[in-house]
């Protein structure tokens, strides 16, 4: 018999799985601070944080959103890699609350110490790589214990964020490590799931040229990635932190063109997948230039293409594979879904043309306008779903005896 997948309780759909809470959660979160951080960047708003307004911004997409991301694709892979039950019910209501408690720590920091904040904030990875530990270690699949060090270094960089405000008024060094580990970690789990999806999707097509797997040239780039990435994050204004920079960029170029995504355009789920994934090497060659030639590209430029393109992107397209696949339904995306791809592609592609002209500001609430249509439109496409049982699973409670 298989192995059920969901136990039985009394709790709602929604907390049967880890990616239906915080896929949904996480979405709202990401269309809804935008909104609020313009009118704080413009001074319009105050809050009570400690963090200053561009860190607040940043910290939230890191350790809040991408956070968040990250917990539910983790908590819904790591039943297929153990063949045990996901953390569900209870459990997972506990981390859910555990994330909003963090949420509303840092945005009133001021009220209850930037120290409180700090501890009820970093508590959320914490518990999540605890939580993932004792299922893959339960589950005896040694192999996967590997997707708890980008975690971990996510946890450090967020303890490092708190205490770097604290210290120095402003995140420096820590804001780089967060945005350096989310890369590294796309850049393992896209190189994994790209080359796959697409080779499964192009086996059902007209016969040609097929993804390269996974190989030695990958564990070199994703490696000499996390060298640049490391001394952009230390030495940011250093010329050899620039050539770094251009180097990893340059192999993520080679990498993504081994993958054959000019094959895919006919599938939008496969296509964003490729799409998202060229906002890596962009954001390294645009870091790159920003330290090679600091009068003609601006830091953000490279910033925004990590964090708006393949952040963004990346998440969105993972999600609503994600979420289809797990609800019962067919991974076809609807003129809705497409919108959404579109959205967040149109979103980083005016964020980074603000970089270059930054007296623009029609490009920055475009931008903000873009971002918030993508991800308020995937929780409306995409949020009954994640809230009702799955497919299958309601069409056989509705069948007649």
């Amino acid at each position: 018999m298989a192995i059920p997948r969901v136990r039985p309780g009394n709790y709602p759909a929604v907390l049967s799985y880890g990616f239906r809470p915080f896929f949904l959660l996480g979405s709202l979160y990401a269309g809804l601070t935008i909104l609020a951080w313009l009118p704080m960047l413009s001074g319009r708003l105050e809050t009570a944080s400690v963090f200053a307004p561009v860190d607040w911004h940043i910290h939230e997409l890191i350790f809040g959103y991408v956070a968040a991301i990250v917990t539910g694709f983790l908590l819904t892979a790591i039943p297929n890699w153990t063949g045990r039950l996901p953390v569900q019910g209870l459990p997972l209501a506990a981390l859910v609350a555990i994330w909003l408690a963090g949420r509303l720590a840092v945005f009133f920091s001021v009220d209850i110490g930037w120290l409180v904040a700090a501890l009820i904030d970093s508590s959320f990875l914490l518990a999540v790589a605890v939580a993932a530990a004792v299922e893959i270690i339960a589950g005896r699949n040694w192999r996967n214990l590997k997707v708890l060090v980008p975690v971990s270094i996510l946890f450090a960089a967020n303890v490092a964020y708190h205490l770097e405000v604290h210290v120095n008024g402003e995140a420096d060094i820590a804001r780089r490590l967060g945005i350096g580990a989310t890369v590294i970690l796309i850049m393992i789990i896209g190189g994994r799931i790209i080359p796959s999806f697409t080779r499964n999707w192009l086996a059902r097509q007209t016969p040609g040229r097929l993804p390269v797997p996974f190989n030695r040239f990958d564990a070199v780039t994703i490696l000499g990635s996390a060298v640049a990435l490391l001394a952009w994050t230390c030495f940011p204004d250093h010329v050899a932190s620039g050539a770094a920079l251009l180097a990893a960029g340059a192999l993520n170029v080679a990498r993504l063109g081994r993958w054959a995504g000019d094959r895919t355009w006919r599938d939008p789920l496969v296509v964003i997948l490729h799409v998202a994934y060229a906002f890596v090497p962009v954001g390294f060659l645009l870091a790159a230039l920003a330290v090679l030639l600091p009068d003609a590209v601006a830091p953000a430029a490279g910033l925004h293409a990590f964090g708006t393109g393949a952040i963004g992107a990346m998440t969105l397209a993972v999600m609503s594979r994600a979420t289809l696949g797990h609800t019962g339904r067919a991974l076809h995306a609807g003129n809705a879904t497409c919108m959404v791809f579109v959205a967040v592609v149109a979103s980083a592609i005016l964020r980074i043309a603000y970089a270059f002209l930054p007296g623009t500001t029609s490009l920055l609430h475009a931008s903000a306008a873009a971002w918030t249509l993508a991800f308020l439109g995937y929780a409306a496409v995409y949020g009954g779903m994640l809230l009702r049982p799955k497919l299958r699973a309601r069409q056989a409670n509705a069948a007649p005896s």
